[in-house]
């Protein structure tokens, strides 16, 4: 078939890659001069199976509460009259229930577990390069409390496959020698040693190489202005050129991986889906000969910061933010990160030399991503994907060529309207999310 995808992010590109490797014919379009220059430009950098735990866990409420009024909190909500955030935070507080923080875990392992392999298996083949370390990640806690339930959370992990561990003060070090300089007081940690790192926009950006190899067009400085549709399907996308021309798109497929953007465009047609922007930081630290910069990839989930080795860059990521759309970096976050990255890391480069930046995840209330088909029998998702996009990218990115194809994905994760599962139509979105 003729597809049409709709983003240009780690999301939108692996769509199109598995799509093509499907045997599709594949145009991606995207608003920015080049692939993954927003959400998946400069986050966190971790591949975390062993972190699919959503934030919307039973002690989310609580930290909520203990950062009410702090501008540099992990989890900032800004009030704003805007019924989607409203709509959207009492389902998150829904989600928050054991039982169901349980079932959102199990489904995003599964998928990270897959989609790791599809990394691994796309990295084997093709020689991609993106920064990558294979170190694992280590998961750091200051609290005994916190430790100790992630040591049972661990078990869980365990009891599915994943090799993760706990470690004493002593062995985290050994993990990590730069922790050797740092000024955090910890419990203790839990090291995933098959976890990864990498940089998501340079991993894009390389595979947007191989998908045109593979006969995959993208046209950039496009803007999608609307979707249309007819009898059923999606007769066509409205989009404005590179030149700011009105010109339509025709396909027999269309995907729609916009981020956080998805919402605008998928109401217009009558679609409504539970995913708000929740801008996140990030901190890039040049690093020079000599600096004192860690090699494995680590968790601080005290501040929800993660830290990541890119060559010869330190990327620090983290914090979340409910403000609608808003793009503006904040000064105050980004500070707080810069603090805390040389807190860890004393002689990890120079503070002054930082490089801020934010982007907008698109966050579901139960960390789901929306991957498959929708009410229209030619129309397909793959979005809200929050905190996770890099970790899910290829899994997801081949699970919705799957469907697109008609074939059942492999992993266990309730897709909406898996063409191969036997299921008539679509899964709607408030029985996806248990509302």
């Amino acid at each position: 078939m003729k597809v049409v995808v709709l983003g240009a992010g780690v999301i939108g590109t692996t769509s199109a890659w598995y799509l093509a490797r499907a045997g599709h014919e594949v145009m991606v379009v995207d608003r920015q001069p080049e692939a993954a220059l927003e959400t998946s430009f400069a986050n966190g950098g971790q591949i975390s199976v062993s972190h699919s735990e959503p934030w919307a866990n039973p002690t989310a409420l609580l930290k909520i509460l203990q950062w009410l009024g702090r501008e540099d909190a992990p989890l900032l909500f800004r009030v704003r009259a805007d019924a989607a955030q409203w709509l959207w935070g009492l389902r998150f507080l829904l989600e928050c229930l054991p039982g169901r923080t349980r079932r959102n875990t199990e489904a995003a392992f599964a998928l990270a577990l897959y989609s790791r392999e599809q990394l691994d298996q796309l990295r084997g083949e093709t020689g991609i390069r993106y920064e990558s370390q294979t170190r694992g990640i280590l998961h750091l806690y200051e609290e005994e409390f916190e430790f100790e339930r992630a040591k049972r959370q661990a078990g869980e992990l365990r009891a599915r496959g994943l090799d993760v561990e706990a470690e004493t003060p002593e062995e985290c070090l050994k993990v990590e020698p730069a922790l050797t300089n740092s000024k955090v007081r910890i419990v203790g940690g839990l090291y995933s040693a098959s976890d990864e790192s990498g940089d998501a926009h340079l991993f894009t950006k390389n595979l947007v190489e191989l998908c045109r190899a593979q006969g995959v067009s993208f046209r950039f400085n496009v803007s999608v202005r609307r979707l249309e549709a007819a009898r059923g399907a999606i007769d066509r996308v409205v989009i404005d050129d590179e030149e700011g021309i009105e010109e339509s798109l025709r396909a027999d497929a269309y995907v729609v991986a916009l981020g956080s953007y998805s919402p605008l465009l998928l109401k217009e047609v009558g679609i409504s889906v539970p995913v708000y922007p929740v801008k996140g930081y990030s901190i890039t630290v040049p690093l020079e000969s000599g600096d004192e910069a860690p090699q494995v990839s680590l968790t601080d989930h005290a501040r929800k910061i993660v830290v990541s080795r890119l060559g010869d860059r330190l990327r620090v990521a983290g914090t979340a933010e409910m403000n609608g759309y808003n793009t503006e970096i904040n000064e105050v976050r980004c500070a707080a990160l810069v603090k805390r990255c040389f807190e860890w890391f004393p002689k990890a480069g120079r503070p002054e030399r930082a490089r801020y930046w934010t982007g907008l995840r698109p966050a579901t209330p139960n960390n789901l991503p929306l991957i498959g088909g929708s009410k229209y029998s030619n129309l397909f998702l793959n979005t809200g994907h929050g905190t996770l996009g890099w970790t899910l990218a290829c899994g997801s990115g081949r699970a919705l060529a799957d469907i697109v194809s008609g074939r059942r994905p492999e992993p266990r994760f309730d897709f909406l309207g898996a063409a191969g599962s036997g299921k008539r139509g679509t899964v709607s979105v408030a029985a996806r999310l248990g509302v």
